[in-house]
């Protein structure tokens, strides 16, 4: 996970690749569209990785791996 950061400074706390100002939920955005990981890097993001994108996807499937879900009764 030390390809994600999150710095109050940069979007305002939002999770981005470290070292850049590219919000991960951008990128999940591309990955949503099933744009291949390769495509992605080359042509919206020629400063990241596939490393990077995978990391993008690793976070948000630890986020709903820790998220508490809460069902309320009938």
């Amino acid at each position: 996970m030390n390809r994600i950061s999150v710095d109050t400074a940069v979007h305002f706390g939002q999770p981005c690749i470290a070292g850049t100002r590219i919000p991960v939920y951008c990128v999940l955005e591309l990955v949503q569209e099933g744009i291949p990981f390769e495509q992605i890097v080359q042509k919206y993001y020629p400063d990241i990785t596939v490393e990077d994108v995978k990391a993008c996807v690793q976070y948000a499937t630890a986020l709903v791996k820790t998220e508490e879900v809460h069902l309320a009764a009938p």
